[in-house]
């Protein structure tokens, strides 16, 4: 697929321009085609690239999702890109990153659409129940147990594009969703001036009001698979560091540190 003719290409420069914050410092690499920009990212971390350093590329041939999904990359129709994170903050703190992106990206998109975004537990984003944006942070410790870095990966779906049959009743995109076109460079700068805010402001957790409000699991049954085991229940909340809180059948309550959960497709009311 062609880069959509509706869509400014991706530019550096743009994107320089764009980030406000200076996040980047300007190391923004923008990639024509590569397999995943996580994995480019990840190489550059190794090699001791500096602390936001993002790659972004036109398309992904093997771009990856959470629990080793493939994730959709059409050439021109996504902004796909990858931040690499130095964190000065304890590595207590780093389960956050992630719940950290996911704000600053659905606060961007909604600024430049208008549209209301939501999350879903832990790393999606949806907008009129449809998903729109997937999340991938992966990290390194180094010898003393500290975290050496992390590559935070978010994938949005910005113009209109096919999709294989079976996502095409879960995907979608911002252009089909509110008939908007963004620009992606400016959505790239956007994000990383929210994310650098969210990171520098981890250790008061400054992100997880605007995370819970988001939060589209919670008040609704729902299934859930955590260290191999499949649980069912009602997601009541999301706690101080945005795990979710899960009230059983029994009675029992349940937290959530990771996994993937799911509404149920025949909503039941549990007893309070």
């Amino acid at each position: 697929m062609d880069i959509q003719k509706n869509l400014t290409p991706l530019s550096a420069e743009r994107i320089k321009n764009a980030d406000k914050s200076g996040f980047s410092q300007g190391n923004i690499i923008v990639l024509d085609e590569t397999e995943s920009t996580n994995s480019i990212a990840k190489a550059l971390a190794a090699e001791g690239a500096s602390h936001g350093t993002v790659v972004t590329a036109e398309s992904q041939t093997m771009g990856r999702g959470r629990l080793g999904r493939r994730f959709e990359s059409p050439k021109g129709a996504g902004l796909y890109m990858s931040v690499i994170v130095r964190p000065s903050f304890d590595i207590a703190f780093a389960p956050l990153i992630t719940s950290a992106a996911a704000v600053s990206a659905a606060e961007s998109v909604e600024k430049l659409c208008g549209e209301y975004t939501a999350v879903k537990w832990v790393n999606d984003l949806y907008m009129n129940s449809r998903k729109i944006c997937g999340i991938l942070t992966e990290a390194a410790i180094n010898s003393k147990g500290s975290l050496d870095y992390a590559v935070i990966g978010i994938g949005i779906n910005v113009g209109r594009t096919e999709f294989p049959s079976e996502l095409r009743d879960i995907a979608s995109s911002i252009e089909a969703e509110t008939g908007n076109i963004i620009d992606r460079n400016i959505l790239c700068g956007e994000i990383l001036g929210r994310l650098e805010y969210y990171l520098e402001n981890i250790e008061e957790k400054r992100h997880i009001s605007e995370y819970r409000r988001r939060e589209m699991l919670t008040g609704n049954h729902i299934t859930a698979n955590t260290g191999g085991r499949e649980v069912e229940g009602y997601a009541i909340g999301i706690n101080e560091n945005a795990n979710l809180l899960l009230k059983l059948s029994d009675g029992s309550e349940m937290v959530l540190a990771s996994g993937e959960a799911n509404l149920c497709r025949i909503r039941r009311k549990m007893d309070e």
